[in-house]
């Protein structure tokens, strides 16, 4: 007998080592919670485009760094506009998704976000600092990331614009704001700051969320999961360190459980208005 759902293609890669994360763990249980609406099937990235046909809707989730099968999501995202394919997150993103030019842009527009150069001429723009950072402009996941000292960075920054120099910032804690579409939904943050992934229950003040939702309101995602990443400054200020708008590990096992489920069912209406549009 026929199922009333929808079909629901779920893309993610189970067997990809994060660093401090557990990627099967979360998309198997959020597969789970899934399967009360939807009639959902997990899929590994390499594979989506050759399912996508058979299925309602797409939910890209922990699906790794993009770099890694950079020509098969390309061919996905380019059959998927073509044919008019409904895609979680939205394919339209242009903060990480389409690499991290809005930082360099962020910068020079004032913004609150971490100063960012990309181009060596440009270093007079950064705050004087003994150490820098660079990484590259299409990386993900810490790919690539380095601390340099300004007599190291020619060896390492080209001429060109591949990669992105930020003067490394002394910080306090790092803060994460999940939102749903451009609604927010719960924070987390990192207390230590050598502990990146060692996550506890952060209660955003009003500013905070005013700062988190600047971000979202500014890019072009209108249904999707988006993370926007900051970090407390050892003055009071929060700086963006990225805005995550392709497939943000949520970290749904450190979040209390109300919050949780209220996530999950907001998820869930998401991706129902999605599929009624």
């Amino acid at each position: 007998m026929p199922s009333a759902k929808p079909r629901l293609l779920l893309v993610t890669d189970l067997a990809y080592e994060a660093r401090g994360r557990r990627y099967c763990d979360e998309d198997i249980a959020l597969a789970s919670r899934l399967r009360e609406d939807f009639d959902t099937a997990l899929c590994h990235p390499l594979d989506a485009a050759a399912l996508t046909d058979s299925f309602d809707a797409v939910l890209i989730r922990n699906s790794g760094p993009v770099l890694h099968h950079q020509a098969a999501f390309d061919a996905f995202r380019a059959q998927a506009l073509a044919s008019g394919t409904r895609v979680y997150n939205q394919l339209t993103g242009g903060a990480d998704m389409a690499g991290k030019q809005y930082l360099v842009d962020f910068t020079a527009q004032g913004h609150p976000v971490i100063p960012t150069v990309d181009r060596l001429t440009d270093l007079e723009k950064l705050p004087d600092t003994a150490e820098y950072v660079i990484k590259p402009k299409q990386g993900a996941d810490s790919i690539g990331l380095k601390i340099l000292t300004r007599a190291e960075l020619p060896e390492h920054v080209g001429a060109g614009d591949t990669f992105l120099v930020q003067p490394r910032i002394d910080f306090t804690y790092e803060v994460s704001f999940y939102f749903i579409d451009d609604t927010f939904q719960y924070a987390l943050h990192a207390p230590h700051p050598d502990k990146r992934w060692v996550l506890e229950p952060y209660t955003p003040a009003s500013a905070d969320l005013v700062f988190a939702q600047r971000f979202i309101d500014w890019n072009t995602v209108t249904h999707g999961i988006q993370r926007v990443d900051a970090c407390r400054t050892r003055s009071g200020e929060l700086l963006l360190v990225e805005l995550e708008d392709l497939n943000p590990y949520l970290s749904l096992d450190l979040v209390p459980r109300e919050r949780r489920d209220a996530f999950l069912t907001n998820l869930k209406a998401s991706l129902h208005k999605l599929l009624a549009g």
